[in-house]
């Protein structure tokens, strides 16, 4: 394992945004020929969204080779996205609260569509496609009244909404789709926030975090399953191609206190993980990603705040692997049973069971939390 310390010298991530790093979005490769493949057989190339040295925002894509592919403005940061099942376009939403999400061809980076959410709405960050690629489903809330809902988008005509879903809560962050292909796993993060007051947390005495299952075609919640403390904001979630589910918590209450950050839904109950003292001081009470590798019981997860990511096994919980890595965000499962790491400095991690971090590129931009 490495426990080294964060290092409290690197820029942060909006220092980055401010100072505009120049250069492109070409990748320097490092001790390697080629960025490694993803476990899902997806796009043989990485997107994310990107802060430009003008100040202004972007979508980017990089080959495996560390060339850019393309790049396509935004009218401000984005956050994460998804592609498309059986089309060749990437979707990218702006960041809490969003205005609206992008569509690009995921080729040529060339704008499909620009859909704005619906008054009175706002966009959360993140959405998920059916499996055939036809239906998106976006997390959005209803900010006056406080609700959370699934957006329901036809993909195929034009991102029409064709759909609302209610999830008598507030606050949901990220969505992804069960194995099953009729499930949306959703985490309600609990928070209320308000774009008159930027992101100021509204609720923090009265929050109500869940993991929430839902019926893709009718909207029914037909799961709610709640952290042990009501400030565990369960903000990400994954489901690992066997059905297990994992949801990452951002603690809300005191920062002296350091509960658990990661559970697994276990027959009806969230099974919380906590590791060691070291290794829970060092999350910082704060998890940005989680992922299940599709190839093996390994589980990983990533903190900016603390630098740090972690690897641990998916049914005990047991730590393998801790590594610092400066504010480290996103996380991707790779073909052989690691795990990529980006940076909000710009660059690529790849880690696995040693502990051993390995840098593989340097980016010479500033990328937000999710790479796709």
């Amino acid at each position: 394992m490495v426990n080294n310390p964060p290092s409290t010298t690197q820029p942060s991530r909006r220092q980055l945004l401010k100072a505009g790093v120049a250069g492109g979005i070409g990748a320097t490769l490092l001790g390697c020929s080629l960025l490694p493949r993803k476990a899902d057989h997806g796009p043989e190339h990485f997107t994310g969204a990107i802060g430009l040295p003008t100040g202004e925002y972007a979508v980017g894509a990089i080959d495996r080779q560390g060339r850019p592919l393309w790049q396509a403005p935004v009218g401000t940061r984005c956050h994460s996205g998804c592609n498309r099942p059986g089309a060749a376009q990437v979707l990218f939403f702006e960041r809490r609260p969003g205005w609206s999400f992008y569509v690009f061809d995921q080729s040529s980076g060339a704008r499909v569509q620009h859909v704005e959410a619906a008054p009175g709405e706002h966009f959360v960050g993140h959405g998920v496609f059916s499996p055939q690629g036809r239906w998106l489903y976006a997390a959005a809330s209803r900010y006056d009244a406080g609700e959370g809902i699934i957006a329901v988008y036809d993909a195929d005509n034009a991102y029409l909404r064709v759909d609302t879903f209610e999830l008598g809560g507030i606050g949901p962050h990220q969505l992804t789709l069960h194995p099953d292909g009729e499930t949306l796993v959703i985490g309600l993060g609990g928070i209320l926030t308000h774009p008159d007051y930027d992101r100021i947390k509204l609720n923090l005495d009265t929050m109500d975090p869940a993991l929430i299952l839902m019926n893709r075609r009718s909207g029914q919640v037909i799961g709610r399953f709640h952290p042990s403390r009501h400030q565990q904001s369960a903000r990400h979630v994954d489901v690992s191609p066997a059905g297990e589910v994992y949801v990452a918590y951002q603690y809300q209450g005191p920062l002296y206190q350091k509960p658990a950050l990661l559970a697994r839904l276990d027959r009806g109950e969230l099974q919380e993980y906590r590791f060691d003292e070291d290794t829970q001081a060092a999350l910082a009470n704060y998890i940005a990603s989680v992922i299940a590798h599709p190839e093996n019981d390994l589980v990983a997860a990533a903190s900016p705040v603390g630098g740090t990511a972690v690897i641990f096994e998916g049914r005990s919980g047991s730590l393998i692997a801790r590594a610092s890595i400066p504010d480290c965000a996103g996380v991707q499962a790779l073909a052989g049973g690691d795990f990529l790491i980006s940076t909000g400095q710009g660059k690529l991690v790849r880690l696995g069971a040693s502990g051993v971090p390995q840098e593989i590129a340097q980016l010479p931009v500033y990328w937000d939390h999710h790479l796709v």
